[in-house]
């Protein structure tokens, strides 16, 4: 196999927000560091995670810009550029390559839900617009739409720099039949953190991750474990995770890990409207999940929903 973009667990970032909404670049920062203290091995910028489809493309394009300085190539910085635009997935992507980025992340076109045919159209413009790598992201609960196998097959085929793939159908069978017929020069990792060892056992070579914001480490060693080839100890730890990563998903993500990291003191701010705090319930179901985890609670804050003024 070629060389990867990473291997291990690369962290979905969550944008902090200050209590206005504006991005907070200084806790931005802070986070970056708890990154990479923590070992993770690459850091997402933009994805789903981070609030992409609630940024503007000034913001969305600066925070790529100041993760990428800050990480100062330590480890490798994927920018989250997909849209359900093709033109302004061409665009962010031409930009975030300007940045500096080291690899690009581009999700399924949402609600215009695109044909197979259309799936490749749009990500060979994409990719072809760039000379970085790029990973595709799989992920129908949210989009719509599911690329199948054989059209990533395709995609990779027509545009040589499309080199792995974030799995997050939750299909193993589906991941299996990739698996069987994109071979060792095609990487693909998780998408989803409850799922992290079979798709590893498929021959995965990592996870894109929710859980890494909080526990970057733990989720690091779930992957280095596994590869390391103690599959007993990693698949240990997965399962000692499940119950939080549960909690980090019993409402839409990001409004638990956000919440989360609020309740760990390290202040990522609200979200942006359409989401909302999270209910009461799930605040101490989460909380319960945290300390049972081995994480401290250091803060009861949790997100106040405000107009997001920015006066």
């Amino acid at each position: 196999m070629s060389k990867p973009i990473f291997t291990g667990a690369a962290v979905a970032l969550v944008t902090p927000m200050h209590a206005n909404g504006e991005v907070n670049y200084e806790k931005l920062d802070e986070l970056i560091e708890f990154q990479i203290a923590g070992q993770t091995d690459a850091i997402v910028a933009c994805g789903t995670t981070g609030e992409a489809s609630t940024l503007s493309h000034e913001e969305h394009l600066n925070v790529i810009r100041h993760t990428v300085k800050k990480v100062a190539g330590r480890v490798p910085v994927i920018a989250g550029t997909g849209s359900n635009s093709t033109e302004t997935a061409i665009y962010l992507s031409v930009e975030a390559e300007k940045a500096g980025a080291d690899a690009l992340l581009l999700v399924t076109p949402y609600y215009n839900k695109a044909t197979q045919k259309g799936l490749v159209e749009h990500f060979v413009k994409t990719a072809e617009s760039v000379k970085i790598p790029v990973i595709l992201y799989n992920v129908p609960s949210r989009t719509g739409c599911n690329i199948q196998p054989a059209t990533v097959k395709e995609i990779n085929r027509r545009a040589a720099n499309v080199v792995a793939i974030k799995e997050a159908s939750g299909d193993i069978s589906q991941v299996a039949m990739l698996a069987s017929i994109m071979g060792d020069d095609f990487a693909i990792y998780s998408g989803n953190d409850d799922q992290i060892v079979p798709l590893l056992s498929l021959g995965g070579i990592g996870v894109i991750s929710v859980l890494s914001n909080i526990a970057p480490k733990q989720t690091h060693d779930i992957v280095a474990t596994y590869l390391a080839g103690d599959v007993k100890k990693s698949a240990k730890l997965q399962l000692e995770a499940i119950d939080v990563i549960k909690s980090l998903f019993c409402e839409v993500n990001p409004i638990p890990v956000k919440t989360a990291l609020n309740l760990m003191g390290m202040n990522a701010g609200p979200l942006r409207l359409p989401l909302t705090e999270m209910e009461e319930t799930n605040v101490s179901r989460l909380k319960k999940s945290l300390i049972d985890y081995g994480i401290k609670v250091e803060s009861n804050q949790v997100l106040k929903f405000n107009d997001l003024s920015k006066d």
